[in-house]
Formats: structure tokens, C-alpha cells, sequence
């Protein structure tokens, strides 16, 4: 039995077990691939544990930068209470109509809040607003970007904030010094912006599964 077959029997059972079928999401990975959106959303179990970070954080206030098809929105928008908010930024007008959808029948539109440009610009007029600090920051849009969305997120956040960057490990890539794929270069930036932050106190984790051999940054905003 080859690795990748292993892989993804192995994140079949945890669905199985650990994530009941649930048509609301089911439906949004659905309509995402009929509408052509990359298939390129968290694996299930991978969406659980976004909900499980929101949840032991206690967040009221999420940011996540990359919607796509709204199935991680959904994930988190799920962990908070009925006065939360939770604004979502996506550069693609096309994937934030699928998304819109998708969280409207999910029932979380009044919670949701979806951005649509790029994703710096929106940033910059979200802090021009001076919200509520951000309880949890999901990073997963385009990674050569990655530093300057943490150096955002820092500025978005409070201390105690979680902050998680998806897509860290690219296969192993982000280990190549030499790489000058501007994934690549932008993970390591972010990689060692966590590492070097005073702000900052992080790890990262390598995650095999349905999603191939990938990983997550975590990092904990400190006072």
C-alpha cells in the first residue's frame, strides 16, 4: 500500500469518527466544485481543529484572510457565540459569491462578513476602522504574501490572539534555501518572522492526510 493511500484511509476514519456527516458542509464543498473553484479547502479534520483553536480561545472576533469556497468560514464561524463576528477576506468575486451562499444556507450570514480585493488592501481599510481586536487570525490566501498578512495580523490582534498560517510545509519545499518560488520564499519569510517576533511565541507542525504531506504555523501573540 503506497504512503498517499495510507494518508488518506487514515483521514477517512477520523472523518468518519471524529466528524459526522453534516450536509451543510457537504453541500459548500459541493457547490465549490461546481462553480470550478480550486479544491484546495481543508480536509475536514483539518476544519474540526480550526473549530476546536476558535473554541479553546474563546473568540468572539475571527479574521480569516483567504475564503475561497467559505468551508473553513463555516468551521470557524460555528465556534462563536451568537453576538460574534467574523469578517473574511477573499480576492476572487466569483469564490466569495459561492461562499456567501454556502454560509448563508449554513445559517452564519449574520455572523460572516466577507471582503472582496486584495486581501492587503482590505486590511489596511479594516484597521483604518479600529475593530475589536481579533481573537484568532486564519491565514491561508496567497503565500507569498504570508509576512505581510502576519504583520497585519499582529496589528489586528491583542495578546493572548492565536494566529494560524496554513500551508507551511509545501511538500517539504520550505526547507530549500534556494527556492525562489514566491511560496516558498513567502512561507519562509513567515516562518522566520514567527521565529524572530518579539511579539510572537510560535511552532509549526508537518500534517500528512487527504491533503497531501503539508503543515500549519502557530503562533501566540505575547504582550
Amino acid at each position: 500500500m503506497s504512503e498517499s493511500k495510507i494518508w488518506d484511509d487514515v483521514d477517512d476514519y477520523f472523518t468518519t469518527h471524529l466528524t459526522p456527516d453534516d450536509e451543510v458542509l457537504a453541500a459548500a464543498l459541493r457547490d465549490s466544485e461546481a462553480a470550478a473553484l480550486p479544491q484546495i479547502a481543508v480536509a475536514a479534520p483539518q476544519g474540526k481543529l480550526l473549530q476546536l483553536f476558535a473554541q479553546i480561545q474563546g473568540a468572539r472576533n475571527i479574521l480569516e484572510i483567504g475564503t475561497l469556497g467559505g468551508y473553513s468560514t463555516i468551521w470557524l464561524a460555528r465556534a462563536l457565540p451568537a453576538d460574534g463576528r467574523l469578517v473574511s477576506l477573499e480576492y476572487s468575486p466569483r469564490h466569495a459569491e459561492v461562499a456567501t451562499r454556502n454560509i448563508a444556507r449554513a445559517g452564519l450570514d449574520k455572523l460572516v462578513e466577507i471582503r472582496v480585493g486584495p486581501a492587503l488592501e482590505s486590511l489596511s481599510r479594516l484597521a483604518d476602522e479600529a475593530p475589536a481586536p481579533f481573537d484568532l487570525v486564519f491565514i491561508d490566501a496567497d503565500k507569498d504574501n504570508n509576512p505581510h498578512y502576519l504583520e497585519w495580523a499582529l496589528k489586528l490582534t491583542r495578546p493572548g490572539s492565536l494566529i494560524i498560517v496554513d500551508n507551511v510545509v509545501r511538500g517539504g519545499r520550505v526547507a530549500d534555501s534556494g527556492s525562489t518560488d514566491p511560496d516558498v520564499t513567502g512561507t519562509r519569510a513567515a516562518i522566520e518572522l514567527i521565529g524572530s517576533h518579539p511579539k510572537l511565541s510560535g511552532t509549526a507542525i508537518q500534517t500528512v492526510g487527504s491533503k497531501g504531506y503539508d503543515g500549519f504555523a502557530l503562533a501566540r501573540v505575547l504582550p
